[in-house]
């Protein structure tokens, strides 16, 4: 079997409440992913998609548990892998370049440096012409996109994407799935993808899991067998279709969708 870039083995969370009762945030996870693989995380609010994001990203300790990066153990190790929020969470006194930047120059690299860099980069992806713009001037898709790269330049292999789009139009959000996908490709790196969205999580994953809440556990693992690169209209074929509707099964949606239609 392919060694796993990434594991969580066994994660519980738990926090007391100021009454002094115990919350169950997660029970018993366990998640694997091989190298370069993207995988999403769906479920209902509350199933501690956030919580598990932050326990890989060692800002969190969990109850029990350990997360396995590389064969090694990473539990509460900071830096280890590149996060994102569904902010950009962009410097409004940085222009887009300096804001690209940002992660390299944490990691020690010189300004002139990483701008060399990460240039030829901002013009692969479509924001040349705006480096030397500040985040003010560019519409959300665009902010998502420098947000996204600052996140893959940090030098990371592993990557953390908390509903980078949901704050994004339909239409906008349908060309940065394609755009992700692209550079997903190119940059090979290991996605870990949080989305409410049940097609999205269909449309960009390799593997699927699905999550229950109170407390949060892996209720499924469900594999995506639709071979890559995936055309948009994938989305009307019946594979695409099946695996959909397995998704609202698990998630209780399937008989509120029926109904309404």
């Amino acid at each position: 079997m392919p060694i796993s870039k990434i594991e969580l083995s066994g994660v519980s969370q738990q926090f007391k409440k100021p009454d002094g009762t115990v919350f169950h945030a997660l029970e018993n996870v366990t998640i694997r992913v091989e190298a370069g693989k993207f995988i999403s995380l769906i479920g209902p609010s509350g199933c501690g998609k956030s919580t598990i994001f932050n326990i890989i990203a060692g800002l969190q300790q969990p109850s029990r548990g350990a997360v396995i990066i590389n064969s090694k153990d990473a539990t509460g190790m900071v830096g280890g892998v590149g996060y994102m929020l569904q902010k950009d969470l962009l410097f409004p006194w940085r222009t887009v370049l300096d804001n690209i930047v940002l992660g390299l120059e944490v990691r020690g690299v010189s300004n002139r440096e990483a701008r060399e860099y990460a240039l030829p980069f901002v013009h692969k992806y479509g924001l040349g012409g705006f480096e030397h713009a500040y985040p003010g001037a560019l519409s959300g898709g665009m902010r998502q996109r420098a947000a996204l790269l600052r996140t893959l330049l940090y030098d990371s292999e592993v990557i953390l994407l908390d509903e980078p789009f949901g704050a994004l139009d339909a239409q906008t959000r349908s060309r940065m799935q394609e755009w992700l996908l692209q550079i997903w490709h190119d940059f090979r790196k290991t996605v870990i993808f949080v989305t409410h969205d049940v097609e999205e999580a269909v449309y960009l994953s390799d593997d699927i899991y699905v999550m229950a809440a109170r407390p949060g556990r892996v209720k499924a693992r469900l594999e995506v067998p639709i071979a890559r690169p995936r055309p948009r209209e994938v989305m009307l074929e019946r594979p695409f279709m099946l695996i959909k509707e397995e998704c609202l099964k698990l998630l209780g949606q399937f008989e509120e969708h029926a109904e309404a239609a």
